[in-house]
């Protein structure tokens, strides 16, 4: 029995009267329009949502659109889809300077995304496609991430993942295992769907029964394998506890307007820390070994203002314990995203400075450029922030405290590094308010959500505006703030330093992700040039047998 090349499995039958030409134009149009739909449903599977699954038929759709396609068709319409996607998903770029920055960046980002369209169309040709396909999607994360001006993962398909069944692959192997094995789900979801709607339409035999099979594993093995790495997720303590406080202090307005009152800022915090100590000496909550305060909680530098200084130094002889506090520093004719330790009894005792700083937000790439095209562009960052060199590990009350500053939760590098250089619990210090109440600030707690459980460790969210929250080694949010209110949460958390599988492998499961998208694509190059060339043979031989006769 023939089987046509784009049938669902469906034996040829006699053609059809043609439809008419309005209506052909409309199914042309459906590819698309499914394409840009599925990536708004990814985007709805993000936070603030807990519809993670929503993942799955995304990508289920998202492989009917591509199925058999060529590559060009595949880039169109994978542009189409990141556009979908990160239209809504980045819209908070804009909230404060407008949607010239927002747009642009979805454009180029969605870039990445038709590339991986394109591929995925070459791959879906292969035997087991949805293997093929996911690793080329999870390559395809892997170049954002790093492309341009340092990269932008954010939207890395892990990141809205952390209410779902799939969160503990993260301590398997990272934000890309747990990214590959949910688009595998979603395209093994649509083979099966194809395979069953196959056999009802009595198109069954050998090819189609190992389909299903491919579909049912592309299916099955993520679940079952998620499941089985449950064994790696605890939050038992392994080296003691620790009690720690987080502060929001909160800011006098939201936006970007917020930095001209960077006194207020700093005074806003040290008040909440000198509440939090009365309320500790009232034994209305415990005394905690350690106090965190977010990002920018002082934008007057410390080292260079004795009154800044001071604002900190009562804040910490109220407590009485060792105080991390986010600064902006100048440092022999440089700017740094720092964080200091301060210590009651001996003042500032150790530094971490931001190492993966956000382009056009803390420095500003192609400045001539940009200045030649509107200054205004140049004067929102007047001066780059330079970029720290060694990973941050306070050493607090006994406890190994690792530092990754905001934008850094995002980059799986930095926040590995901070641990294998011995960090026992996670802090990530943030200033959310120039995004007023957008998405970004559930996004980016999701994110630090992923990073408990891929690297088995606590995390603490500080952040200026809110959501500040503590978060266990599995995952799950013990205390969270408001929003745009003053707060603090005091826990008792446990300290861990063994290493996950993730932890020890690094980069090693991406780069062999990456190596199989390679692989595929090679492969579906290679069939590509055979079937052109097995064409043109058989048109030869048509030609050379109509001149005989």
């Amino acid at each position: 029995m023939t089987v046509t090349a784009t049938s669902v499995g469906r034996p040829e039958q006699p053609a059809a009267p043609a439809a008419p030409s309005g209506a052909r134009r409309m199914l042309r149009l459906v590819p698309a329009a499914t394409a840009a739909l599925s990536g708004v449903l990814l985007y709805v599977s993000f936070p603030p949502r807990t519809l993670w699954w929503l993942a799955l038929p995304a990508f289920a759709l998202f492989g009917w659109t591509l199925r058999d396609r060529s590559w060009k068709a595949g880039l169109g319409l994978g542009y189409l889809f990141g556009l979908g996607f990160l239209l809504p998903l980045l819209v908070w770029t804009g909230v404060e300077v407008g949607s010239g920055p927002w747009l642009a960046l979805v454009l180029v980002e969605a870039v990445f995304v038709a590339l991986v369209g394109a591929g995925i169309a070459l791959a879906s040709r292969l035997p087991a496609w949805p293997v093929w396909a996911a690793a080329v999607w999870i390559a395809g994360e892997a170049a954002r991430a790093r492309a341009p001006f340092g990269g932008f993962p954010w939207g890395k398909v892990a990141f809205g993942q952390a209410d779902g069944v799939f969160l503990p692959l993260a301590a398997v192997g990272g934000t890309p295992v747990l990214g590959f094995a949910v688009v595998l789900c979603g395209f093994g979801l649509y083979e099966t769907v194809r395979a069953v709607v196959a056999h009802r339409r009595g198109d069954g035999g050998a090819p189609w029964r190992g389909a299903a099979v491919a579909a049912l594993l592309s299916l099955v093995v993520p679940v079952l394998g998620a499941l089985a790495a449950r064994s790696l997720v605890s939050d038992k303590a392994e080296n003691g506890t620790v009690t720690v406080a987080v502060v929001q202090g909160n800011v006098p307005r939201a936006g970007l307007e917020f930095n001209a009152q960077r006194r207020a800022v700093l005074d806003y915090h040290a008040r909440e820390t000198i509440r939090l100590a009365e309320q500790v000496r009232a034994g209305k909550v415990p005394r905690p070994d350690l106090v965190l305060w977010p990002e920018n909680s002082s934008d007057i530098d410390p080292f260079a203002n004795p009154d800044a200084a001071a604002v900190i130094q009562g804040a910490a002889d109220a407590i009485g314990v060792p105080l991390s506090v986010g600064a902006v520093v100048e440092r022999g004719g440089k700017l740094y995203n720092e964080q200091i330790l301060w210590d009651p009894d001996k003042g500032p005792v150790n530094t971490y400075d931001k190492r993966q700083v956000q382009p056009f937000g803390e420095y500003l790439p192609l400045r001539p450029l940009l200045g030649a095209v509107n200054k205004d562009w140049t004067s929102m960052v007047r001066q780059d922030f330079s970029r720290g060199n060694k990973p941050g590990v306070f050493t607090m009350a006994g406890a190994e405290v690792g530092l990754v500053t905001c934008y850094e939760a995002a980059f799986d590098w930095a926040v590995r590094s901070t641990v294998t250089d011995g960090a026992q619990l996670l802090s990530v210090p943030s200033n959310n308010a120039t995004f007023d109440r957008s998405e970004m600030t559930y996004q980016q707690l999701a994110m630090s959500r992923v990073r408990a459980v891929e690297h088995s460790r606590t995390v603490t969210v500080p952040v200026t505006s809110g959501v500040s929250a503590v978060i266990l080694p599995d995952g799950t949010i013990t205390q969270r703030t408001g929003m745009f209110v003053a707060a603090s949460l005091v826990q008792k958390v446990p300290l861990r330093s063994s290493e996950t599988p993730a932890t020890r492998l690094g980069t090693l499961p991406e780069l062999l992700l990456v190596l199989v998208a390679a692989g595929g694509l090679g492969r579906a190059a290679v069939s590509a040039v055979r079937r052109r060339a097995d064409r043109e043979i058989h048109a030869e031989e048509q030609r050379v047998t109509e001149a005989a006769h």
